[in-house]
């Protein structure tokens, strides 16, 4: 076994006993060493001043175990860290520990097993996989041989395991030794291998399937929990002090159908420990887990664990990790303890080469984090404009309203909306205009676009600094006072709702490109961030421009575009009021000092893509993406401003400017598929060739 995580509770003589193993993949070694870097920082000088043993120590054994395990046919092994996905409930605990540890957090999917060994797929394509750290119970690893209805695993994993190509921490059917039936028999087992007691005792137990235990048990269930012989994820344990008669013989029923398959323990409260609780100091129970990882000799122990105290004075006993409060766990040392050396100096540099090599669908997710933030901000921004211009001191023309009503429509893909509205709707839009801002399940809408942005970070959380997470916290609380905002309609400022969400998104986009390494993460979140604001930018002209307005409200549409994108200010300063279309497109489409022009977006596109892997000019010529880049740069370079303000008198519209706009959508459209196509992963989960079994409800 090469890491253990053990609960441990202390009875009324002050004795501690285990109540349970975790051996699959044990959880809360993260969560322990995030608490002792809170509370370091929080009292530093009382923590300083006791002397506390250092977690550094135990996390390098950690490592170091992990790096000996492909030892046999490697020196510089990678080391993967295999998670159930974001919605695990100790997802957060496994981006913070592989972080710390400097291993790539992977899900099944970024996997794959070809030629008998594992493979991850990056952007520089498939890299042999070594050793795998795994935070999926036993039964989900594989598809192909175990739980056929998993989406967790990776088809083929065992057979890769059994013939010796990779490693797998812990190793599969380790499980095993989380059962409760096997505590009854620990010291008798502890005896027959060792010669010894156990040094810790472990809680009485009676397995059912004895039929000594099993009249005991029912003699005395009051003073019992019964749990199943063998431990499941969806297992849960009846307390006998909280049932009801009815309830006592329903179960003592239910044990004697199947007794072999009920184990009974003794109920032993958790001691009580304080904590700060609604402004002030309450006992609540507690429960301690402690880790150990195998070393080549033995074992070492984190000196320190999780302390879990329960929120409820109601429950004695903790029983949940996820509804819990945890605590640092101090073990003092005589005397001030040393540094740990770090000697794995090889090791380090193989990390560093890994950074470069992250799973594809980490950097996709950070793309479309990126795509979803930049059509949250353009739609809130356009929306403010309108509300401002709604409610301006001079009525609107109609023409005018109209004309960025149906703006707001095609720029958040909202239709039809207000591009077909008939005058009852041009006269009372407030309901639409909530829908557009507030309505999660309509695809485009403000909240659909941040919740989608939302998603993708908690699928690369990893990959964010805790500056990112703590802005994206803070988006969240603004998502849910928008919510309260808008309850009973349009508030009486709309605009003054949206501004704290476009400011946390600007926080946001400003802390990547000052704060970030400019790695591959970082470039795939700019050509997200480039082309959204391109397509964001190519559709608000062609939606507001090309229809020709008299020359008030063509006035307003225009300084509405440019207060949109936030060039009003330098295109007055430039212009001094001569609001004409084409100075407009040149402000908005060629100027290359302007950050939100349609050139300066395809300009830096083009830098990025040459950073990618993969994307050299070959014998064939530069790469489909690169053509579409240099096509859509020429286009907007070549452009006639004078000709594409132009009216049609015969169509009323301005056909150049349409299409052109329309030329460059689809241009980009393309450049998005064919990036998605090169780097992304878009394989089709597993399926299964049958069935699987309906398990057994025990």
């Amino acid at each position: 076994m090469l890491l253990h995580a053990v609960d441990l509770v202390r009875d009324s003589s002050g004795q501690f006993q285990v109540i349970g193993d975790r051996t699959q993949a044990p959880s809360g070694a993260g969560y322990a060493l995030e608490n002792r870097t809170v509370v370091s920082r929080v009292i530093p000088n009382s923590f300083r001043d006791s002397q506390v043993r250092r977690l550094a120590s135990f996390f390098q054994s950690f490592k170091n175990m992990l790096s000996t395990l492909a030892c046999e046919w490697t020196d510089t092994p990678r080391i993967v860290m295999l998670t159930p996905g974001a919605f695990s409930s100790t997802y957060f605990e496994q981006a913070y520990l592989s972080n710390y540890l400097g291993f790539p957090l992977v899900q099944g999917s970024d996997l794959t097993v070809r030629n008998g060994a594992v493979w991850m797929k990056s952007l520089n394509g498939l890299a042999r996989v070594d050793v795998i750290l795994r935070r999926v119970e036993d039964s989900y690893c594989d598809q192909a041989e175990l739980k056929v209805d998993s989406f967790l695993g990776v088809p083929g994993l065992l057979e890769v395991v059994r013939a010796g190509n990779v490693v797998l921490a812990n190793p599969l059917g380790s499980g095993i030794l989380e059962a409760p039936a096997l505590v009854k028999f620990l010291p008798a087992i502890s005896e027959f291998l060792m010669g010894e007691q156990l040094t810790l005792p472990s809680v009485a137990s009676w397995w059912c399937g004895d039929k000594a235990d099993l009249a005991y048990v029912i003699s005395n269930i009051s003073n019992l929990i019964i749990k199943p012989a063998s431990r499941q994820h969806n297992s849960s344990s009846i307390y006998g002090h909280t049932l009801t008669a009815e309830q006592k013989n329903s179960a003592i029923e239910k044990i004697k159908k199947h007794p072999h398959l009920y184990v009974a323990q003794s109920y032993i409260p958790g001691s009580m420990t304080p904590v700060w609780l609604d402004g002030k100091m309450q006992a609540r129970p507690s429960l301690l887990r402690a880790f150990t990882v195998a070393n080549s000799k033995d074992y070492t122990v984190m000196p320190g664990g999780l302390s879990r105290a329960g929120e409820s004075d109601k429950e004695a006993i903790v029983s949940n990790i996820t509804h819990s409060k945890s605590k640092d766990t101090w073990i003092l040392a005589a005397e001030p303890e040393q540094p740990t050396k770090n000697n794995s100096e090889q090791i380090l540099l193989q990390d560093e080469a890994l950074q470069a090599n992250l799973p594809s669908r980490v950097v996709e997710n950070l793309f479309w984090m990126s795509r979803y933030a930049e059509r949250a901000e353009i739609g809130m921004r356009l929306l403010r404009t309108i509300f401002k211009q709604m409610n301006g001191v001079d009525p609107l023309p109609e023409e005018s309203k109209r004309t960025l009503l149906e703006m707001a429509s095609i720029q958040t893909g909202c239709l039809p909306g207000f591009v077909e509205a008939d005058e009852a709707l041009l006269t009372n839009p407030e309901e639409e205009l909530v829908s557009l801002i507030t309505d999660a399940s309509r695809a485009g809408s403000i909240k659909a676009n941040l919740q989608a942005m939302l998603s993708c970070s908690e699928q690369a959380k990893e990959m964010l600094s805790a500056d990112t997470r703590i802005i994206i916290n803070e988006l969240r609380d603004h998502i849910h006072e928008l919510d309260r905002a808008y309850t009973n309609g349009l508030p009486s400022a709309p605009e003054e709702s949206l501004d704290s969400l476009v400011t946390s998104l600007l926080a946001l986009s400003g802390l990547n490109h000052e704060s970030m390494l400019r790695g591959l993460d970082w470039t795939f979140q700019e050509i997200g961030r480039r082309t959204e604001r391109a397509l964001q930018t190519a559709t608000l002209l062609r939606s507001a421009l090309t229809k020709p307005l008299p020359d008030v409200p063509q006035q307003q549409i225009l300084e509405s575009v440019l207060l949109s994108v936030e060039a009003l200010i330098s295109f007055r300063r430039r212009y001094r009021n001569r609001a004409r279309v084409a100075y407009g497109l040149d402000l908005l489409m060629i100027d290359g000092t302007n950050p939100r022009s349609l050139l300066y977006q395809v300009e830096q596109l083009r830098r990025y893509i040459k950073e990618l892997p993969r994307n050299k000019t070959t014998t064939a010529g530069l790469s489909p993406e690169n053509k579409i880049i240099i096509k859509s740069l020429n286009d907007i370079q070549l452009a006639d401003l004078e000709e594409l303000a132009a009216i049609d008198e015969a169509t009323q519209s301005r056909p150049a400017l349409e299409q052109l706009m329309t030329e460059l959508l689809e241009q980009l459209e393309q450049f998005t598929v064919l990036i998605s196509d090169k780097y992304f992963d878009h394989t089709a989960g597993p399926q299964p060739l049958m069935k699987a079994i309906g398990e057994n409800n025990l």
